[in-house]
């Protein structure tokens, strides 16, 4: 599943529809060679094959790697039978089921052992199938996929457990605020076009899925077909070999002759308005839609729209600083606008604290679309934001997989990439008086659908709909050195740089837990002395720069990037900031409001697996620095003042402290100005944190954690003495990958909890802090710690009996693990896929840049090749002892996230046994396995079971 909010670019918002090309029975070949000035400027090989394929082929200059996207032109749009929704988007799952040549176990071995990242997503008019693997693998990976593509072959019992995985997933992403209020939406606005349901589809027809399986087939039959589908191969490659593979592999595939009727959506007459309640939900949601433009790239209207969204409900509009960082009324404003291949909606999401709030916001909402109808936008404005959507796009490009991934999003639509810049010059060509134009013709209130959620049953206000053509009627009436340098300066137009501060949330005095992270949302996102944050934000729009930070345990990072061309005026801006901070009163309570909401609304209600990862880290360092979260404690952060921060800047943001990194075409008098001016920060003495041992923990402990929730995640571990720089780290990582490679369907507790018995969305284990793991499939760069966990976490179960057994499960799976090892094929699989996966992690400049600071933490040489270096040298011997010295099950911390808390202590406590059944056929081994697992013991004391309120935790 794909969802992207609030985007800086044509080409970053895009959720494009599909397009199926007819085309002639003939093979014809494109060599383009593309002009500098143009925004998507690669060379590339266009080629469509006699049935129907297209095939497009971007050599890169980046090394080795080679990423792969299948866009197939079937999405939530093509679902036009009634009582069949969803089933674009389960055949996205069944997709990976394999064929009769190539099983999934068989294809999934080889790709495994090739280093092969296998992933897929639906939107509304396309699913995507993308790849990455380094370069020798491509004629495997063609062969496999093709057969799979035209060979797809599953079992009834396969069907029938994926419906299942399909149906935990829609109730996982239920609990997103941001979702429900699209499927509210949707579900209002649209009569009759299929973009009525989301790509999950109705809930109803997800439950009647298991017993779809004939018109499963009918589906498969129906859109995988190449005139369909499109491949965009891009890296390390040759273009005429990769297309001669693709004719290979791909060219005996027959074309087929569907295409969907999709209903056409009747004019709306009059403004919609729908309320959701949505229990136990904090604060309360504004949803304003406007239905938009078909997709015409040649057309002004679609362009115009994406400008008009950003020009006036970006952070950088006046409507955003009103509301959000003056009066601060609204904790967030988010926008969302898919492109879609027939007018789709245009979104504006609003979040307050207050229900008397969300008539001020409507009504300023109707305020802002009333000025676009009724004045002119600024031309200056207008031409700053066309450059930021040039630099915003060229910065995005900056891997094979990157590239890849955009070009994905545009080959369903026309199969043509110069469509990409046919959008750029559509939009260049629109001025002041077309936005005007268009905006007239497209915010007018019967084209409105307003959607309200809270726990409330109503909202007052909102009984009868207002007029935003009142109030246009209305308007038309008349901004010597102490530290270390890690310089990775080169050709590329992009510069990145990171000060690294080993510092962070373990520095944070008693009672101000919050303090490192306040600190570095005050410089990254508030005002300097000479500028306020409007002002930052105004300056570095056109330029398409950031400036940002991420904040952990033993350090603090402040990070940017922005084209070379523009680095002068982006310097002169962020330099303030780091080095004059405003430290100013309107920032610290805006900043101080959003740490709250994050840790209020971002973690305890609605992101039950983060929770509880957090809890356990909680739990297993009391008394330690590590003890708290890293935003802090809500009580801590509301006591907080501005001079708190001031100290804390002065004490820890020091030259000691401070490792520079720099990567891109950084100018050498820019150079020499950042290591000039970073002598002003502090000396100091200190340069890094001192950190304590991990307290010993002792048995086995279970802290439940009580809120609203339909299912249970769960996570636990323990502490272990093996970090990065310890020469056992490389086995045990590799233990780790084995056992629950993260977001990987090839690891072991995947296969175990949910490939085998359909239970979860996912099964992974880490020896790292891997924070934010549910949105992003890799870990993040500067989260060195100096103590670690080892750490098992498992997605939402759909019950606490289900939570019971999947911990059983993977308790059961670990000793066994622990007192048998690994096997020397098991072994030689994991090494062979993680000497090729590696190089993936650091694809991208900000990511090498970003572990090679890393790398200095830890006094060890480039993460790539002393991984790769050890793992050559290991041995299925090393692997084993490694996980006997450092796994053990005897002293484990648990942590359940549950609706039903009484229930899961009492199951815990009273070992209560958890049958699994299941609605297929299941192997007898597989049964009795089942009823061994039921009952096996997790030895938690009654006295060591604890559950908590969520209300009570990080207070």
């Amino acid at each position: 599943m794909k969802f992207k909010h609030l985007a800086v670019s044509l080409a970053v918002t895009l959720a494009l529809a599909g397009c199926v090309s007819k085309g002639t029975n003939q093979s014809t070949n494109i060599v383009q060679t593309q002009s500098n000035s143009k925004v998507f400027s690669q060379d590339y090989v266009l080629e469509e094959l006699e049935n129907g394929l297209r095939v497009m082929v971007v050599k890169t200059d980046y090394p080795d790697v080679v990423s792969v996207h299948i866009p197939v032109s079937v999405g939530s749009r093509d679902e036009v039978e009634p009582g069949r929704t969803g089933f674009a988007h389960f055949f996205e799952h069944m997709m990976f089921k394999g064929s009769k040549k190539y099983p999934k176990d068989v294809y999934a071995d080889i790709l495994k052992n090739s280093g092969v990242d296998n992933r897929a997503y639906t939107t509304n008019d396309y699913t995507n199938y993308y790849l990455s693997f380094t370069k020798q693998h491509l004629d495997k990976v063609l062969e496999i996929q093709a057969d799979i593509f035209q060979n797809l072959t599953y079992t009834e019992a396969q069907f029938r457990t994926e419906a299942l995985t399909v149906k935990g997933e829609y109730l996982k992403n239920n609990a997103n605020p941001i979702r429900q209020l699209l499927a509210a939406v949707r579900k209002e606005a649209f009569e009759k076009h299929t973009y009525k349901h989301t790509t999950m589809g109705f809930f109803e027809d997800i439950e009647a899925m298991p017993d779809q399986m004939a018109y499963g087939q009918t589906f498969f039959e129906r859109f995988y077909n190449p005139e369909y589908v499109s491949l965009v191969i891009v890296g390390d490659v040759d273009p005429q070999e990769t297309i001669a593979m693709v004719k290979k592999h791909w060219g005996g595939w027959e074309r087929g002759d569907y295409v969907s009727d999709v209903p056409q959506e009747p004019k709306q007459d009059e403004p919609k308005y729908v309320h959701k309640q949505s229990e136990g939900l904090p604060g309360h949601w504004l949803l304003v839609s406007y239905k938009g433009a078909a997709w015409q790239p040649e057309a002004k209207d679609r362009a115009a729209l994406d400008l008009i969204s950003d020009l006036y409900f970006s952070e950088t509009s006046e409507l955003y600083q009103q509301l959000v960082v003056e009066k601060q009324i609204a904790s967030q404003i988010l926008t969302y606008n898919p492109q879609t291949k027939d007018p789709g909606l245009r979104h504006v999401f609003v979040k307050v604290d207050n229900a008397e709030d969300l008539a001020t916001v409507r009504d300023a909402i109707n305020q802002t679309y009333a000025k676009a109808r009724t004045e002119l936008v600024n031309e200056d404005k207008l031409n700053a934001l066309k450059s930021n959507r040039k630099y915003s796009f060229i910065n995005g490009l900056d891997s094979s997989q990157a590239i890849a991934s955009q070009l994905a999003q545009y080959m369903h639509f026309e199969r043509d990439p110069e469509v990409i810049n046919q959008l750029y010059a559509t939009a260049d060509a629109i001025t002041a008086q077309d936005i005007k134009a268009i905006a007239n013709k497209y915010f007018v209130d019967s084209n409105r659908t307003t959607v309200t959620m809270s726990a409330q049953t109503s909202i007052d206000g909102f009984d009868n709909e207002v007029s935003l053509q009142a109030l246009v009627d209305k308007a038309n009436k008349p901004a010597e050195r102490h530290f270390k340098v890690v310089d990775n300066s080169n050709s590329s137009p992009l510069v990145d740089v990171n000060l690294l501060f080993y510092t962070g949330a373990a520095a944070d005095p008693d009672g101000k837990k919050g303090l490192a992270a306040m600190t570095a949302a005050m410089i990254a996102n508030g005002g300097s002395q000479t500028k306020a944050y409007k002002e930052i934000q105004k300056a570095l729009y056109p330029i398409a720069g950031t400036f940002n930070y991420q904040i952990d345990k033993e350090m603090l990072s402040l990070r940017g990037r922005v084209h070379k061309d523009n680095i002068h005026q982006w310097y002169a801006l962020v330099s303030e900031q780091l080095l004059n901070p405003g430290f100013r009163a309107e920032d610290f309570s805006r900043l101080k409001k959003e740490m709250l909401d994050n840790i209020k609304a971002g973690l305890k209600s609605s992101n039950d697996e983060e929770l509880g990862k957090e809890v356990l880290y909680h739990k297993l360092y009391q008394g330690h620095p590590y003890e708290n979260y890293n935003l802090g404690d809500l009580s801590d952060l509301e006591a907080m003042t501005l001079d708190d921060v001031k100290a804390f800047y002065q004490q820890q943001l020091t030259q000691a402290k401070l490792n520079v990194g720099i990567t891109g075409a950084m100018p050498e008098d820019i150079k020499a100005r950042l290591f000039a001016d970073l002598t002003k920060l502090p000396k100091g003495d200190e340069k890094r944190l001192n950190i304590p041992d991990a307290p010993a923990l002792n048995g086995h402990h279970a802290t439940i954690v009580e809120k609203s929730a339909k299912s249970t995640a769960v996570s636990f571990g323990f502490p272990i003495d093996t970090i990065r720089s310890n020469k056992d780290w490389t086995a045990l990582w590799l233990v780790r990958s084995y056992f629950g490679e993260h977001r990987n369907s090839n690891s072991f507790l995947y296969q175990r909890i949910r490939e085998t018995r359909g239970m979860n969305y996912g099964d992974y284990a880490y020896i790292e802090y891997f924070p934010r793991g549910m949105f992003q499939t890799v870990p993040d760069a500067n989260l060195g710690r100096s103590e670690q966990i080892f750490q098992v976490w498992l997605r939402p179960l759909r019950s606490n009996n289900d939570a019971h057994f999947a911990t059983r499960v993977a308790l059961f799976e670990l000793d066994k693990l622990i007192k048998e090892g690994m096997s020397e094929a098991d072994f030689a699989a994991t090494r062979n896929f993680l000497s090729n996966y590696v190089a993936q992690l650091v694809s991208s400049q900000d990511r090498q840049l970003g572990y090679a600071l890393d790398s200095q933490f830890y006094n060890i040489e480039g993460f790539v090749d002393y991984v790769r270096k050890q793992l050559a040298s290991l041995t299925v011997e090393d692997v084993n002892r490694v996980i006997r010295e450092n796994l053990q099950t005897e002293h484990i911390q648990y942590v359940f996230v549950t609706g039903d808390g009484k229930d899961m202590a009492q199951r815990l406590a009273e070992e209560t046994p958890s049958p699994m059944s299941y609605n297929s056929e299941k192997p007898e081994q597989l049964l009795q396995e089942d009823k061994r697992i039921a009952s096996y013991k997790l030895s938690i004391p009654k006295q060591n079971i604890e559950v908590l309120e969520v209300n009570s935790v990080f207070e």
